[in-house]
């Protein structure tokens, strides 16, 4: 039934709920499991440096490095559980580049994390999990955390 699962990853404490269902999913189905991570480039942009680093080089390695222990540490738990992974960080806007990948890798399943956050937060701007799940061509599995943020 799925062939490609794809988790989006932001490293964050909360997605581990999203990844132990993603792994669960990619053991269930003998899938691939697809790791992203993306590089807000919205926010490298809006940063602009201090007397100690020039432009967003800072902001730009710090999310960058970020990314790399992200990848690494759902990997290391996918293999353990002895799921072929594939990992992959981007640059650009989160929600257009898990799209993007979405489209590209033909994945069948996407799990994501979804933050408990206030509603006039969510109203005004949103979220990536409700971005893609309305715009995916794929089914799209929302886990909610359990970590406010």
């Amino acid at each position: 039934m799925y062939d490609r699962i794809l988790l989006p990853t932001d490293g964050s404490v909360g997605v581990d709920r999203a990844t132990d269902h993603a792994i669960d999913a990619a053991d269930r189905y003998d899938a691939t499991l697809h790791v992203l991570y993306v590089v807000d480039t919205d926010i490298v942009n809006a940063y602009s440096g201090d007397e100690f680093v020039s432009g967003s080089e800072g902001a730009e390695q710090t999310l960058t490095e970020t990314g790399r222990e992200a990848l690494e540490a759902v990997a290391e738990r996918a293999s353990a559980a002895g799921i072929d992974t594939i990992t992959s960080l981007v640059y650009g806007i989160p929600h257009e580049e898990i799209l993007r990948y979405v489209d590209a890798e033909d994945v069948d399943l996407t799990v994501m994390g979804s933050k408990t956050r206030p509603g006039d937060y969510r109203r005004m701007l949103g979220s990536v999990t409700e971005r893609v799940s309305r715009q995916s061509t794929a089914p799209v599995s929302i886990v909610k955390t359990t970590v406010l943020g």
